[in-house]
């Protein structure tokens, strides 16, 4: 079959089905470029989920009526300079305006501070001539019927209210890194998303609270570290705020929202000892360094990268966000504090009459609590109908548990056998026993498990794993990692490992499955995870069974000594399955409860 040219409508679709997968990457496409055109105001209008209509506004530097033709070709750009290594704006390639051109209808207009107004149309890759047109400076573009010239693309479309639901999506995210921005989305197929321009120190702390929410940024904690010229910023969810999918992990490397793998796993690996394996951290983190040092055109939709040092980007994230999670004091979400205060909300009254009981009604019975055997504490019920009757006090709390001397307060009861009800200056906490002591003693055994070599069994005979040159000698240069994780291994001729130690407390275990799983790591990640996950899901293991047990009484002293463990142990607002060991609740909020505020 002979070689020939593709025609440039070819070409252009081409591309398109490698930028333009749906409706929300057009509005990626045409957003960024007018972040990278200087805009401080964006108008996104959609309708039909954007295949019908998708047209965004900006306030930009704008085009000349000599530039839209340009615009409008293929790898045509004002953002690519001599060094294609050092990229600094968001898009680059200039594929995307003739892609859409070529499977829609597109038309551009634009006009410059000193210039007049132009316009150019593109229908289904046929360009028409630019002309005059009026207009306020910087650009409007305007795509209708995407994907009519590719009918076939539009079977794989999702409903308008997911292709509506995704262009949301894009734009927060987008929104996220530019907070000095007012982003406006609108149209008949959503509700109108209006985000303001905020300016100051705390510009993007207010974006983040606009886009995800006050309920985010009330259970953050700050992010700030910086390692051999690349910067981490931002804010990260406590342990005890998370999600159930990894969709509001938000990761930006140099103003670019990115979706990278590496970056995905440093961050689980980050919250492994206090989240579940079910549960997401919430997250919007920004990397900054040169960009020489990383590679943003790995793919046509620029949402992956390529780290020149990748293990040093990962243990940056992974490091800076640990100490956060250790050096902050313990906290419970507030989500937890809401849930309780609906729990305790009254339900709706009975038909009663607005002067007393209903004449249908029943009669009030006798307070069920001065019968009750099992009530946990005695308040004097009883006693109350006798005359002589003297209110009984409260018994005082130990001078060392004042509340307002403690963060988690002083104990002041044991409910049902398994849950402690601590008072502090301000709130009132209810400690889950076992949960709390789960992670203390996790925590105990995780420190003996770094604090000396871990101790290892001997093979009777040394096991031989046979692996793939490669896997065996990244596996000999991480030996001595291994070693002091309790798993002892040396080269064995080609293309083999000789296994003479394992960690005791893994037991039995399958030694060439073992080795194998750290090769395929260390080849991914070139870390040596693995073997540490292990142990500390043995720990983990111990841990729930040698903790206090559900329905254990304890005394006054043994409450108050787990909530003084539990303020100087880090981690310990969650177990270690991600589950909330206490719930905090303000004075504020139980008095609303009984209508005080």
């Amino acid at each position: 079959m002979p070689i020939r040219q593709l025609s440039d409508s070819v070409i252009n679709q081409i591309a398109a089905g490698e930028v333009i997968e749906r409706p929300a990457s057009v509005v990626k496409e045409l957003v960024e470029n007018a972040l990278d055109a200087g805009a401080t105001r964006i108008e996104i209008a959609t309708a039909g989920g954007g295949l019908s209509l998708l047209r965004v506004a900006d306030n930009g530097c704008g085009m000349t009526a000599e530039d839209l033709p340009l615009a409008i070709g293929r790898h045509c750009t004002s953002k690519l300079q001599a060094d294609i290594f050092d990229i600094r704006s968001l898009g680059f390639r200039g594929e995307a305006l003739p892609s859409i051109g070529s499977v829609s209808r597109l038309s551009i207009r634009s006009r410059t501070l000193h210039d007049e107004g132009a316009e150019i149309r593109v229908e289904g890759g046929v360009v028409s001539p630019p002309r005059p047109a009026a207009g306020n400076p910087g650009t409007v573009v305007e795509v209708r019927d995407l994907f009519f010239a590719t009918p076939a693309r539009l079977k794989f479309m999702k409903s308008e209210r997911a292709e509506a639901t995704a262009i949301s999506d894009i734009v927060k995210r987008i929104a996220i890194a530019f907070p000095q921005v007012r982003f406006t989305l609108s149209g008949p197929d959503r509700t109108t998303l209006d985000l303001p321009a905020h300016q100051g120190d705390d510009a993007r702390l207010l974006r983040i609270a606009d886009v995800l929410g006050r309920e985010f940024t009330d259970n953050s904690l700050p992010i700030e570290a910086e390692r051999e010229g690349v910067s981490l910023s931002g804010h990260v969810s406590i342990p005890a705020y998370s999600r159930a999918n990894a969709l509001h992990a938000h990761m930006y490397v140099n103003g670019r929202p990115v979706r990278d793998k590496m970056l995905a796993g440093a961050i689980r690996g980050a919250y492994a000892d206090v989240l579940s394996r079910d549960r997401s951290p919430v997250t919007a983190l920004f990397l900054t360094l040169d960009p020489s040092l990383v590679d943003v055109n790995v793919h046509p939709a620029k949402a992956d990268v390529r780290f020149r040092d990748p293990g040093l980007v990962r243990g940056l994230l992974v490091g800076a966000i640990r100490h956060a999670l250790t050096i902050n004091d313990v906290r419970a979400a507030t989500t937890g504090a809401e849930g309780l205060m609906q729990a305790f909300r009254p339900a709706a009254p009975a038909d009663r009459s607005s002067y007393g009981w209903n004449a249908a009604a029943p009669a009030p019975q006798e307070n069920p609590y001065t019968q009750s055997p099992s009530r946990p504490l005695d308040f004097g019920f009883a006693e109350s109908a006798r005359s002589d009757y003297q209110p009984r006090p409260f018994p005082e709390a130990a001078p060392d548990t004042t509340p307002a001397d403690h963060t988690l307060g002083a104990a002041r009861a044991q409910v049902h056998e398994n849950y402690i009800v601590a008072q502090t200056a301000d709130s009132l906490i209810i400690v889950d026993q076992h949960a709390a002591h789960e992670r203390l003693v996790y925590e105990a055994l995780k420190t003996s498990l770094h604090a000396k070599p871990l101790a290892t069994q001997m093979l009777l005979l040394p096991e031989i794993v046979d692996l793939p040159e490669d896997d065996a000698t990244r596996l000999a240069a991480h030996a001595a990692t291994l070693g002091r994780l309790g798993l002892v291994l040396e080269r064995f001729g080609p293309g083999a490992v000789a296994v003479r130690e394992t960690p005791a407390m893994l037991g039995e275990v399958d030694v060439p499955g073992l080795v194998r799983d750290l090769a395929d790591e260390i080849a991914d990640s070139e870390t040596t995870d693995a073997l540490e996950r292990k142990l500390h899901a043995i720990a983990s293991r111990m841990a729930c069974h040698g903790s206090v047990r559900s329905g254990r009484r304890l005394r006054a002293e043994e409450m108050n000594a787990l909530l003084r463990q539990m303020e100087a142990t880090p981690g310990s607002g969650t177990c270690n399955h991600g589950r909330p060991t206490y719930i905090e609740l303000k004075l504020h909020d139980i008095e609303r409860l009984f209508g005080r505020r």
